[in-house]
């Protein structure tokens, strides 16, 4: 089975992995192994390795059949239309697995169709138009970015197909028979777990997880409203007063803030 799952948590066990300490080498590793690489290139430890990160992720599961491997962003898309499998359109909105190109010279108007700069692997959508990517050569490292739908600099999607959406034409099923509330009254009876789990299992049913936890926060914390501006909190973020990872995600929604939107602020300002 090639599944969304298994690359997601492949992707988010190399989140870290940077160029500082020599991490990195263990992706850019993996790509050069393959014996039949793109072009005859062996990539370097000090090349642009974006591209090779993803491509290592479908290397590593023997993914390749579904997910072009390449070192350049362009001959990603080449590769991907090829297979039928390139989005062109950058308003669409991504699932889990999905590969995100960018174009950092996007004006921002109409749909972008500019030379591609830098990939990244969606790794969850959020409840409030965003969605989550982890990328490689991000900052010289493998790190989360928070982007917005349908958001500037987004060049166009490669959605590979998966094993749960081939060869059927029936639409998923629909397992959710409970409201958002009622679900988070049973997360915070302790029924769904915690953390990890929690999230896992919710997703399993068919729930969306950020809904679900946003409202757990609102049961537990009352009508408590935040004192601070987003931007004040995305400020203390960047100081270091939050912590990191996920620490950070679940202080921020236990204090009441759209974890979210805070991190798009963080972004904006970094």
């Amino acid at each position: 089975m090639k599944t969304r799952q298994a690359i997601v948590e492949l992707a988010q066990s190399w989140l870290g992995k940077n160029e500082a300490d020599g991490s990195h080498r263990e992706i850019i590793d993996i790509y050069n192994a393959r014996t039949l690489r793109p072009r005859g290139y062996k990539v370097t430890y000090t090349d642009a390795w974006c591209a090779t990160f993803v491509s290592a992720l479908a290397i590593k599961l023997g993914y390749t059949d579904i997910i072009p491997v390449e070192c350049s962003c362009s001959k990603l898309i080449e590769l991907a239309k090829a297979m039928g499998i390139w989005q062109e359109k950058d308003s669409v909105t991504p699932q889990m697995g999905d590969l995100i190109l960018y174009d950092w010279q996007d004006s921002g108007k109409g749909d972008n169709t500019g030379n591609p700069d830098h990939v990244g692997l969606v790794e969850s959508i959020g409840s409030n138009n965003t969605f989550d990517v982890i990328e490689g050569n991000y900052s010289n490292s493998v790190k989360r970015r928070n982007i917005a739908i349908n958001g500037k600099n987004i060049r166009g999607f490669i959605c590979p197909k998966y094993d749960a959406f081939m060869n059927t034409d029936k639409k998923p099923a629909q397992p959710t028979t409970k409201s958002v509330t009622d679900v988070a009254k049973e997360v915070v009876a302790g029924k769904w777990g915690n953390g990890a789990d929690r999230k896992k299992k919710l997703e399993a049913a068919g729930y969306n997880y950020a809904q679900v936890q946003a409202a757990v926060n609102k049961l537990v914390n009352g009508s408590k409203t935040p004192s601070k501006s987003v931007e004040e909190v995305a400020k203390e973020v960047i100081r270091g007063k939050w912590g990191n990872g996920a620490d950070r995600k679940k202080r921020l929604e236990a204090a009441g803030y759209n974890y979210a939107q805070v991190q798009a602020v963080v972004n904006r300002l970094l």
